[in-house]
């Protein structure tokens, strides 16, 4: 027991899982099991629970119920979002000093201008790894049957120097819109996911993968706006 709560607080502290007394006894069996397991196994241990069900148990006996004054320092730091004093008044226009509009460099307009106008790869899409309506897109193409290039704008490979981030103030300047995905057709924008999906119940969608020598599959009865993130379909 001492030490399930022992090990649901250094998770809390040292790794930022905050769970309860149960998963802290679960990570300490964990433990126990590592301690004799031969080298190079692979553990799991599933934490099942969370912490804010457990304020009022032992597991946080040790924390004062007033802040301190470390605790009240943190609580400071940023001006805008404090509890202990009122926010200042939002300000309009120029007060708020907006900042002027990206002007995308020129390296980068060069990039979207070669990846879009590319013979070899017709079917271009500007994307997120993380994104739920890129996957939605990646699965359409995947039904269809579709080769295409992904520029993954905040993958491993984009992030120095901010290449992704610059490549996308290009996208935006190139076609007046800062979501993503951004699908490009034999050097043709043809906009967004819900775009996609629209051309491809009109017909539109075939008609450009056939303007450049793709011939894609079918999606059957199936409404390709089925292949959007569940929480987006009509209730």
């Amino acid at each position: 027991g001492k030490h399930a709560l022992d090990m649901s607080r250094q998770l809390a502290r040292r790794e930022g899982i905050f769970c309860g007394t149960s998963a802290g006894a679960t990570f300490s069996g964990a433990l126990r099991v590592a301690e004799s397991a031969p080298a190079g196994s692979t553990i799991l241990c599933m934490l099942p629970d969370t912490g804010e069900r457990y304020l009022s148990t032992a597991l946080f006996d040790d924390i004062a119920v007033e802040m301190n004054e470390e605790e009240l320092q943190i609580s400071r730091s940023t001006p805008g979002y404090r509890f202990d004093a009122p926010s200042p008044p939002a300000r309009s226009g120029a007060a708020q000093g907006t900042q002027p509009e990206a002007t995308p460099s020129e390296d980068a307009k060069r990039f979207v201008d070669e990846v879009v106008s590319d013979p070899d790869q017709p079917v271009v899409m500007f994307a997120l790894e993380w994104c739920e309506f890129c996957w939605a897109i990646r699965r359409l193409f995947k039904e269809l049957g579709v080769p295409y290039r992904s520029i993954d704008l905040d993958s491993v490979r984009y992030q120095e120097e901010d290449w992704g981030g610059r490549i996308r103030t290009a996208l935006r300047a190139r076609v007046g819109s800062n979501t993503i995905p951004q699908i490009f057709i034999g050097g043709e924008h043809l906009g967004g996911a819900t775009d996609t999906f629209e051309a491809c119940k009109t017909g539109d969608l075939h008609r450009r993968f056939g303007q450049v020598g793709i011939e894609a599959g079918n999606l059957g009865d199936k409404d390709p706006f089925e292949l959007l993130p569940n929480w987006l379909h009509a209730r």
